[in-house]
């Protein structure tokens, strides 16, 4: 059961802002430029409206959603933030084992605090990894051998960042490349002892994927960050990781029509339409706005549609799914939790995901969460 002094991201997200220093939050909170897309992502979903069906016989709702084969306990997972061991102190073991303990995926990004190899021991089969595709293809290579050994079955390749996002409050926080620690950081570590002490005992975040290229090559922090990020992810260089990688690839952050059509061309098996919750673009569509555009027959009817930024709550999750999605997945709603409430904030927020999207599924009387469509106010 969720905790009931945080029954919705609002109070998780106060209680976060409490628990971490101020730099930390504003990473975590904020988007690009003005915040505009960040809070266009948040209005589309006020947009969406769904109407019950009352009269129909109801049998009661399930949750559980079929994904590339597997059956997962419901149709929401846990986004890649970047990291998630600086937001809170051993972050993607929390969440990594809170998603095999429920049942949902875990999302492991290329610049995570945590390792491949760690991560998949704990969430197993549910461990999925995020790719920022490297502009070295020996190291592109090197990691598909390490993910294969491990038995990853789902690369979620990242194509929304042709260029590092401009983030005025990581900027005037110092939180660049390389980072840059400053006096009122240190003040702000002072405020929140906890965090202060928990990263002390599990170290101070280190990106554990690169590393071993790093030490390789014997290159610093920016210059690595250069080549993980800057490799082509136009469709010849999807092409050519289709043809490298034998399990299920995932195309992420697609969020126009024109991308849309050149899916048809990379024989790929699922997209997650996002704006990379408003930190790329500031006048970037909505994702949800998109999905909302896509029609019969504008996509392979194989292709897995699925979507992320804005999505924090259960009535987000349904309005997604009944705008297209098959799959949603959020990021800053988890790691609100686990800054709120540390070891239990995994389990916490998807305890609180499932009650709010039980409750929506009963109250408009809608049995399965692929019938949501069937549910929209057009």
């Amino acid at each position: 059961m969720f905790h009931s002094k945080y029954p919705d991201y609002s109070r998780m997200r106060d209680r976060s802002k409490r628990n971490i220093p101020k730099f930390v939050f504003d990473y975590l909170e904020g988007g690009c430029f003005d915040n505009i897309a960040v809070e266009a992502n948040r209005r589309a979903f006020r947009n969406i409206k769904l109407a019950p069906q009352y009269l129909k016989p109801f049998k009661g709702c399930d949750l559980s959603t079929t994904l590339f084969g597997k059956t997962y306990q419901a149709p929401f997972g846990i986004a890649p933030i970047g990291l998630q061991g600086l937001i809170w102190p051993n972050a993607p073991v929390i969440l990594a084992k809170a998603a095999k303990d429920h049942n949902i995926p875990y999302i492991l990004s290329t610049v995570s605090s945590d390792s491949i190899e760690t991560i998949v021991n704990i969430a197993e089969e549910n461990a999925w990894f995020q790719l920022y595709n490297p502009v070295d293809e020996t190291i592109q290579d090197a990691i598909f051998s390490r993910l294969k050994a491990c038995g990853y079955k789902n690369l979620v390749v990242t194509v929304d960042i042709p260029t590092f996002g401009f983030r005025p409050n990581d900027i005037a926080n110092g939180l660049t490349m390389p980072p840059k620690f400053s006096l009122n950081n240190f003040i702000d570590v002072c405020r929140v002892p906890k965090w202060g002490l928990s990263t002390l005992k599990h170290g101070i975040p280190r990106f554990k994927n690169l590393e071993p290229y790093m030490k390789e090559r014997k290159l610093d922090l920016p210059e690595m960050m250069r080549i993980m990020a800057m490799g082509k992810v136009d469709v010849d260089g999807l092409k050519r990781i289709r043809d490298k990688w034998p399990g299920n690839l995932i195309i992420k952050g697609v969020c126009s029509k024109v991308d849309l059509n050149l899916i048809k061309e990379i024989n790929a098996d699922g997209i997650i339409v996002s704006n990379h919750g408003g930190r790329q673009l500031d006048a970037s569509e909505s994702p949800i706005e998109l999905l909302n555009k896509i029609t019969p027959g504008d996509l392979p009817s194989n292709l897995q549609i699925m979507m992320d930024s804005g999505v924090r709550s259960g009535v987000d999750v349904a309005t997604a799914l009944a705008s297209g999605a098959s799959f949603t997945f959020l990021g800053r709603f988890f790691m609100y939790a686990v800054s709120a409430l540390g070891n239990k904030g995994g389990d916490h927020a998807i305890e609180l995901l499932n009650a709010q999207l039980t409750q929506v599924l009963e109250q408009i009387r809608c049995e399965k969460p692929s019938q949501l469509s069937e549910f929209i106010v057009k």
